[in-house]
C-alpha cells in the first residue's frame, strides 16, 4: 500500500515560496491502479516526484508497505528507490540503445548476469507486447511502442510500485488503449500498484480503481472510482458519467410525472434490470428523461434522469434505493414540472 501522509512541498520564487503541495493524504491499496487528475499546475508531477524519491517534499511521510521513504538515506534510500519504476514524462529512451538494451539498463547497472538479464528482457517484451521489436532502435518505433518499452524497463528490477507520468500525452486513441493495457497488465498479472498521473480522464475511464484530484497543490477529491461517481456534486461523477441535463428542454421533460429523479446504477444486474423490474413491480410507467451507459473499466455505469407516474411511484422509489440505486431526488413543482 502507497500512504501519502500530510505532504507539503515548496519551490523558492522571486516573491516567496511556491506552495506545490499543501498538506497532501491519500492511499493506494496494494494492487491498485490509481489516477492523479488534475488541471496544469494543480501538483501531479511532483507529487508524482515525491513518491518516486526524485525530489523531498518539506514535511510529511511517504509509506510503501508501512516504511517512511522520506526518512531514508543513503544505501536504504537507494534500495528504496529500486521498489519504485518509473515512467517520465515523454520520451526517455537511449536513443544508441535497442528495445531490448533500454529494458536491460537497470538490469546491468544490479549486476545481473547476462543468462538472466536475456530472460527477464525477454519476459518484460512479451508483457508489453513488443516481442519482435527487440532488436529495433527508438527512432524505428511509433510513440506508443516507445511507451511500452519504457514501461517494460521500468518493471525490469521488479517494483512493488509503477509510476506513470501523463503515459498517454500526445498519442492517439489507438495507441492510448495499447499504453493502458499494458499498465493493466503490471497489475494483474505482476501485482504491482500502478500510480497514473494524467490530465487525461479517459485513462481514469479506462482503468483506474482509484482516483485522486489535485486542485492547486490539495487533493479535493479521493476515493474508489465506483465510490465517487455515485456521490451527489462528485467532480469525477460529472466528469465520466452522461449528461442528464437537456438545456431548456429539461424543464418540460418533468410535466405529467409523480416524481423525478437521477438514478446512477452501477454493475451489470443493476443496469440490466432495476428499472424495468420497479416498472413492473409497482405498476407504474416509468419514463428515461436524459442520460446514458458508460463503461467504466469493466463495469457498466448507468446515470439517467426518469420520471414516475402512478399511486405508488414513491415505493417504486423506494424500492430502487434498497436495492443499490442511487437516487438524487429532483424537486417537482405543483403543476408537475421538474426543477
Amino acid at each position: 500500500m502507497i500512504t501519502v501522509e500530510n505532504l507539503t512541498k515548496s519551490f523558492p520564487h522571486d516573491n516567496g515560496a511556491v506552495v506545490a503541495l499543501d498538506n497532501v493524504s491519500m492511499q493506494v491499496p496494494d494492487g491498485a491502479v490509481c489516477g492523479v487528475v488534475g488541471s496544469s499546475g494543480a501538483g501531479k508531477s511532483t507529487l508524482a516526484r515525491c513518491i518516486a524519491l526524485l525530489d523531498k517534499p518539506d514535511s510529511g511521510a511517504i509509506r510503501v508497505d508501512g516504511t517512511d521513504l522520506v526518512a531514508l538515506d543513503g544505501k536504504s534510500l537507494r534500495a528504496a528507490r529500486r521498489r519504485i519504476g518509473v515512467v517520465p514524462q515523454g520520451d526517455s529512451l537511449l536513443r544508441q540503445r535497442t528495445a531490448a538494451g533500454n529494458v536491460a539498463l537497470p538490469l546491468e547497472a544490479a549486476n545481473m548476469s547476462a543468462p538472466q538479464r536475456r530472460s527477464r528482457v525477454a519476459e518484460l517484451l512479451d508483457l508489453v507486447g513488443l516481442s519482435d521489436k527487440a532488436p529495433v532502435y527508438p527512432d524505428q518505433l511509433s510513440g506508443g511502442q516507445r511507451q511500452r518499452v519504457a514501461v517494460a524497463r521500468a518493471l525490469a528490477a521488479q517494483p512493488s510500485v509503477l509510476l506513470a507520468d501523463e503515459p498517454t500525452s500526445a498519442l492517439d486513441p489507438s495507441t492510448t488503449d495499447s499504453v493502458l493495457t499494458v499498465l493493466d497488465r503490471a497489475r494483474s498479472e505482476l501485482g504491482v500498484t500502478v500510480l497514473v498521473v494524467t490530465h487525461d480522464m479517459a485513462v481514469v475511464r479506462r482503468i483506474a480503481d482509484d482516483v485522486a484530484v489535485l486542485e492547486q497543490g490539495s487533493v479535493v477529491e479521493h476515493g474508489k472510482v465506483l465510490d465517487l461517481v455515485s456521490e451527489p456534486g462528485s467532480r469525477i461523477g460529472s466528469t465520466l458519467l452522461p449528461e442528464t441535463d437537456q438545456g431548456s428542454a429539461v424543464p418540460a421533460a418533468g410535466i405529467g410525472h409523480d416524481v423525478v429523479a437521477e438514478v446512477v446504477l452501477v454493475g451489470f444486474a443493476a443496469v440490466g434490470a432495476l428499472l424495468p423490474e420497479a416498472s413492473n413491480r409497482f405498476d407504474v410507467e416509468l419514463s428515461i428523461l436524459g442520460g446514458g451507459l458508460t463503461r467504466l473499466g469493466d463495469t457498466p455505469v448507468a446515470k439517467f434522469r426518469i420520471g414516475l407516474s402512478g399511486e405508488l411511484s414513491e415505493s417504486a422509489l423506494k424500492w430502487m434505493i434498497e436495492h443499490d440505486a442511487h437516487v438524487r431526488r429532483a424537486p417537482v413543482s405543483v403543476d408537475g414540472v421538474a426543477a
